[in-house]
């Protein structure tokens, strides 16, 4: 199985590790704060 840290959860990050865990990677994203930015919707 494949790891991956993805550093920062802004719309890139956010994105990088949806990507990812499709592809079937084990992902630990890392930020210090909420995930995502201003254009991702969380309601």
């Amino acid at each position: 199985m494949t790891s991956v840290a993805i550093i920062g959860g802004g719309p890139g990050g956010y994105e990088a590790a949806l990507v990812a865990r499709q592809l079937g990677a084990d992902v630990t994203l890392i930020h210090s704060t909420g995930l995502g930015g201003s254009a991702v919707l969380t309601d």
